[in-house]
């Protein structure tokens, strides 16, 4: 008998299977890059509010007077710092983030934006003023 042109079943099953087994690891890989993409990309985001916060705690701990700038960068997207007496919010791509300011006079309400520059000042009463 001629066996030419003739696959047997072991054969598609064995090709089946290692066709299965690449699929879900192709699977397993893109949502590791994935996931590791979205934490640099909030850590990236966290790092920027503390530098924020860290700056209004320095321009608050010295005197009246003191002020000091502060760059906003542009290269992670675009966000929204907002500032207000106790705490700073971040919001970007759906998403959120707060840290506490302790111990601060701010006298309102401040909107940042990515990418632009801002000062920060002690005014003669205490309080503290974004620009």
């Amino acid at each position: 008998m001629d066996n030419q042109g003739f696959i047997s079943i072991e054969y598609l099953f064995s090709i089946f299977v290692i066709l299965i087994i690449a699929i879900s690891l192709l699977f397993f890989s893109q949502s590791a890059i994935e996931s590791s993409l979205n934490m640099q990309d909030s850590l990236s985001h966290r790092l920027i509010l503390d530098d924020v916060a860290n700056t209004i705690s320095q321009v608050n701990s010295n005197g009246e007077g003191y002020s000091k700038s502060v760059t906003l960068p542009p290269n992670v997207g675009y966000y929204e710092i907002t500032v207000e007496k106790d705490k700073l919010t971040i919001e970007y791509d759906d998403k959120k983030g707060e840290t506490l300011l302790l111990l601060t006079n701010i006298d309102s309400k401040y909107k940042m934006h990515s990418g632009h520059s801002y000062t920060i000042s002690k005014v003669d009463d205490g309080k503290l003023v974004i620009k």
